[in-house]
């Protein structure tokens, strides 16, 4: 979790996700992230992990005016509420997540990340 707050605490510093609040959230909880080693950062996480880690890394809540949410309209008093709030309203199981999240591999490739493409989807099992 450590390799994983400094990446979020890189792209706070280079201003990397700024504008693309939606992309972050699909690229942390959808799609694995290593070093250029091949060291793991992150195999995806749950809403809830990733609400934990932005509280921890205090990621700016004015940022979620980038998908159209008034940050006084969340919960106010309990930071990790406010994120886990922020992802369930961000559509992050959408086409336009899926694309905002590949606008930020090349930036953090830049940053000496490897981000996995996402997952085929599973067969149905509707036969």
């Amino acid at each position: 979790m450590d390799r994983l707050r400094r990446l979020l605490e890189t792209m706070q510093e280079q201003g990397t996700a700024r504008g693309n609040l939606r992309g972050l959230f699909r690229l942390l909880i959808a799609r694995r992230i290593s070093l250029a080693d091949g060291t793991a950062v992150s195999g995806g996480l749950t809403w809830r992990e990733v609400a934990a880690l932005l509280k921890r890394v205090r990621w700016d809540r004015e940022a979620v005016r980038d998908i159209g949410l008034d940050p006084d309209a969340l919960p106010p008093r309990d930071r990790q509420r406010f994120w886990y709030v922020a992802i369930s309203q961000a559509g992050v199981d959408t086409p336009q997540a899926a694309a905002d999240a590949e606008r930020l591999v090349a930036p953090l490739t830049g940053l000496g990340y490897v981000v996995a493409p996402p997952a085929a989807p599973r067969p149905s099992d509707s036969s």
